[in-house]
């Protein structure tokens, strides 16, 4: 690989650096926008399709997609885009059956449709499932990030960690939804272009370019996407990427994280209207299956790159893309590609922050406390902010033990996603369900999808369907044995 000289990597720093002081200022320019809890929770509902599209963009793909992504078709093929094509059939699903749900009222958070239809139980139930996940998950996301800081910096991990969550956490707290929104715009634009940069860059390296990876991809089935083999038995639902696997648990897995985990649905019920937040969640799929081929063909790439040099892979996986960043890519333009990569990592922490503190204040505090006034709640959500910013910060320090970035990330959200997307179904599509029956079916989805993951070797890409489907069912059935069903 080549080396450039120390003094050289100061240009890199000095972009590295600077990105991250304008992207802190941007974001908490916009204090005076965010003085209430419709502001502070929803940019005020002001903020165009586009920009919540590209807002959406950036909370779906993150640091995972960019560190993760390139590892999976390095060692593996395109299988990946299997999953990409369920993403779709899940957008249709939640135009339909969700979003004039959530555009029925005022609503701050997907778990106040929960209350709605079931009750107050339900809605805390459903708001502490999401909590513990989304923390969970984006830990896995802090510790992404902490790979690249710590190959850049040459520091260790947890310095890193720490770096990324303060400056996320300072213009988060100052500036709100908006300020969530508006920098999720700028940074969705970077770090496109710091992979088309990265792309350009590596192909130059190889010998050959774009038809040597070709020559030596293709026959090794490294560009292969679809894999319809099917068949009942256990080795057929162990395999992660099939196009079965793909479909239906793609599906149900984006159907879930988009139709009921906060983090997305606060990006669609900051949308003027219902029609402005169906053109955001469908025109982001274009962007999302671009973004996604292009992580696999670098991933493709960099596998030609290191056989044609022979060179000695890296430890782990997740670290092959950014090293080859900062190790190849001109002065200059890699700290280009490596801050395109913080600010996705940026972008995707300030949303968690956001939707975190929200579901806290409005789901779980504000009713535990009848408390109503505007200024206190608004001192309480920036308070959250903070704890939300600490505890995340320790789950990325322990997540460094986790595994695959991408494949921990997505599993750990698999595991109760299909109990929210469970509940949710039995409050849109049945009206005998009542408050009981749709925790008893909670508690029945949590009991099989534990038995899954522990005890069985069935794919993560399967597990949010097993748990929508028992927690439906279960549901459906405890509502037979009891008086107290609502009707919506």
């Amino acid at each position: 690989m080549l080396e450039f000289p120390i003094r050289m990597r100061y240009l890199d720093l000095g972009v590295i650096l600077t990105y991250l002081a304008a992207i802190t200022w941007f974001g908490a320019r916009f204090r005076s926008a965010s003085a209430s809890l419709k502001n502070y929770f929803l940019g005020g509902r002001t903020a165009p399709w586009w920009a919540i599209s590209l807002s959406i963009i950036s909370a779906e793909t993150s640091t995972l997609t960019i560190v993760g992504t390139p590892a999976l078709s390095f060692t593996g093929n395109f299988g990946f885009l299997q999953i990409v094509f369920g993403y779709l059939l899940a957008r249709i699903v939640i135009s339909v059956l969700l979003l004039p749900h959530y555009f029925r009222g005022d609503m701050y958070t997907a778990y106040e449709l929960m209350r709605r239809r079931f009750g107050e139980r339900i809605r805390k139930l459903t708001a502490l499932i999401f909590l513990v996940t989304r923390a969970l998950a984006e830990g896995v996301r802090v510790f992404a990030i902490s790979i690249v800081i710590s190959i850049v910096l040459d520091v260790p991990e947890i310095p890193s960690i720490v770096l990324i969550m303060a400056l996320t956490l300072f213009y988060t707290f100052e500036g709100g939804m908006t300020a969530v929104i508006w920098t999720d715009v700028i940074q969705m634009c970077i770090y496109v272009t710091g992979a088309l940069l990265s792309f350009a860059v590596l192909l130059h390296h190889i010998p050959g370019g774009w038809g040597q990876v070709v020559a030596v991809a293709a026959p090794l089935g490294k560009f292969a996407v679809f894999d319809f083999k099917f068949s009942f038995d256990m080795q057929f639902f162990s395999r992660t990427y099939t196009f079965w696997a793909g479909i239906l648990g793609g599906c149900f897995l984006t159907t879930a994280s988009h139709g009921t985990d906060q983090l997305i649905v606060q990006r669609l019920l900051s949308a003027r209207n219902e029609g402005q937040s169906r053109a955001a969640l469908l025109s982001s799929w274009v962007v999302i299956f671009f973004q996604f081929g292009l992580f696999l063909l670098i991933g493709v790439a960099l596998f030609v790159y290191y056989r044609d040099a022979g060179l000695p892979l890296p430890a782990k996986t997740d670290r092959i893309y950014p090293e080859f960043v900062w190790q190849n890519l001109p002065p200059g333009v890699a700290g280009v590609v490596i801050a395109a990569i913080v600010a996705a990592a940026m972008a995707n922490l300030s949303a968690a922050l956001n939707s975190l503190t929200s579901t806290t204040i409005i789901d779980i505090l504000k009713p535990l406390t009848g408390r109503t006034d505007e200024a206190g709640l608004m001192r309480w959500a920036k308070w959250a902010t903070v704890a939300w910013g600490v505890v995340l910060l320790a789950i990325g320090i322990v997540a460094r033990h986790w595994g695959s970035v991408l494949e921990s990330g997505l599993s750990i959200a698999s595991i109760t996603l299909g109990l929210l997307l469970g509940v949710f179904l039995l409050g849109v599509l049945t009206k005998r369900v009542g408050e009981m029956a749709a925790a008893a079916g909670v508690l029945a989805g949590l009991a099989a999808i534990l038995y899954v993951r522990f005890f069985t070797p069935i794919a993560w890409t399967w597990w949010v369907m097993i748990g929508t489907g028992v927690t439906y069912v279960a549901g459906y059935v405890a509502s037979l044995f009891q008086r107290d069903a609502q009707i919506a």
